[in-house]
């Protein structure tokens, strides 16, 4: 990992600290440089699976700039201390978003058309929000129809795990951790069960496409 400037000693800080509030543009990009070796400690904590530590430090220098511009140097408080806690949240709120992201590929997966083409994903299937009475018949008729194909294709577990992951059958929605908690098992191997069982519903959607396809 790349060498970073040494810290500034408190009466450094506080001095470049009330530069930086007159408008020092000079200061501050000493105290973004200086505490750059606090950012690469922080976001050596979530360097894990295929995280870019680059990146991850990239994300924690935008935690310490909000940190220096927002600090209050009145409280009895370093500013690597609030930084630090800036820099964390930063990397949090990344990291959250991966995990949205994620999911949401996961819904929106196609697995398979209806009869006019038109592409279907896992999302349209599970979810609604019109209160239309047709659109909720029609909508009860995927989820019935989905609860039936898990059913053919999906092991108990696949099944389950599934049915906590995305709250179908009016079920709360679980995160991986909270399943695996109840399983005894890893998150990743939940991960892995969920991802299986995705790729069985597209499989088996799939299937009763080209059946009809050929009916017609």
């Amino acid at each position: 990992m790349q060498s970073f400037p040494k810290p500034l000693s408190a009466k450094e800080e506080k001095e470049c600290i009330a530069r930086c509030r007159q408008g020092d543009q000079k200061a501050r990009q000493c105290l973004i440089e200086k505490n750059l070796r606090l950012v690469a400690y922080i976001a050596k904590k979530y360097n894990v699976g295929d995280k870019d530590m680059d990146d991850l430090i990239s994300i924690g220098t935008i935690g310490l700039i909000k940190g220096i511009d927002t600090f209050d140097e009145t409280k009895n408080i370093r500013l690597a201390t609030y930084a630090a806690r800036c820099i964390d949240n930063e990397l949090l709120m990344m990291l959250r978003a991966e995990k949205k992201k994620a999911k949401d590929v996961y819904l929106y997966d196609s697995i398979g058309s209806d009869k006019e083409g038109n592409e279907i994903n896992l999302f349209d299937i599970i979810e609604y929000k019109d209160e239309d009475v047709i659109e909720r018949l029609m909508v009860n008729e995927r989820v019935g129809r989905l609860g039936k194909i898990m059913e053919e294709t999906l092991s108990g577990r696949e099944k389950t795990i599934l049915i906590m992951r995305y709250g179908l059958d009016g079920k709360k929605e679980k995160t991986q951790r909270e399943i695996a908690k109840l399983y005894g098992i890893s998150r990743s191997y939940v991960s892995r069960i969920e991802k299986r069982a995705l790729g069985k519903l597209r499989k088996k959607y799939e299937e009763i496409e080209n059946a009809s396809a050929k009916r017609k």
